[in-house]
């Protein structure tokens, strides 16, 4: 069993809908959805490219994945999740827009926000002591030659190399596309989320997610209310 902190809109929230049907898979209520046809870009193409995100289910990571140290049981990681929801204010990103990161496209602020980075290294500072240390294995995976720095020594320190000064918010929307269809994948993403982008993303909740045994979908545990989160 891992654990991960992760943010995610309210299950009946449209963006969690729309985002849960373009990756076939609801992480709330582990229904599935057949991939949808388009003209530019068929289903089969479609699902594979989306194949790495569905099983994470729609998030943007706040503390990545891990186990449980050994001195802490499941429940104490829920008592200290529920407190600092209850203790922690919700906030707003000012503008979500579409963004391409490499060859994976991802829902992103336009700009920095600090509230958010704080509010990242908060999470990943106080939900420290839960986590079991990687083994080599685990810090293998993630191909510590060719991180930054700044990477490899988070991943050292905390078990994740996109933490701290190197966060940075994105919710996924596809695995790696292929440079040649990268502009098709953006014109059908862009259409997709025009809805949400281009507009305040609220940040409302903690979210507990889980992976029952290694490969597993990740689901949503536990969806936690921010202080003053609007219900």
């Amino acid at each position: 069993m891992r654990y991960a902190l992760y943010f995610s809109p309210p299950k009946d929230d449209p963006l969690t809908g729309a985002a849960s049907l373009w990756l076939g898979r609801n992480a709330f209520t582990g229904e599935t959805y057949p991939a949808p046809e388009h003209q530019q870009l068929g289903a089969a193409e479609q699902f594979e490219l989306t194949a790495d995100p569905r099983r994470y289910g729609f998030h943007a990571t706040i503390k990545a994945p891990f186990s449980l140290a050994a001195s802490v049981t499941e429940k104490d990681l829920l008592t200290v999740a529920e407190e600092f929801a209850s203790r922690t204010p919700a906030f707003e990103i000012p503008e979500l827009v579409l963004g391409q990161l490499g060859r994976f496209f991802a829902l992103i602020p336009s700009s920095l926000h600090q509230p958010l980075q704080d509010f990242a290294a908060k999470v990943v500072r106080s939900f420290e002591p839960f986590r079991a240390a990687l083994s080599e294995a685990d810090m293998a995976r993630r191909n510590p030659e060719k991180l930054s720095d700044s990477e490899r020594a988070n991943l050292q320190r905390w078990g994740y190399p996109y933490v701290m000064e190197d966060f940075g918010f994105h919710m996924t929307l596809s695995g790696q596309v292929p440079e040649a269809r990268a502009a098709v994948m953006k014109a059908i993403l862009t259409e997709r989320f025009a809805d949400f982008t281009g507009r305040p993303l609220s940040i409302s909740s903690l979210a507990v997610f889980i992976e029952e045994t290694r490969g597993a979908p990740f689901k949503v545990h536990s969806w936690l209310p921010l202080a003053g989160a609007k219900s």
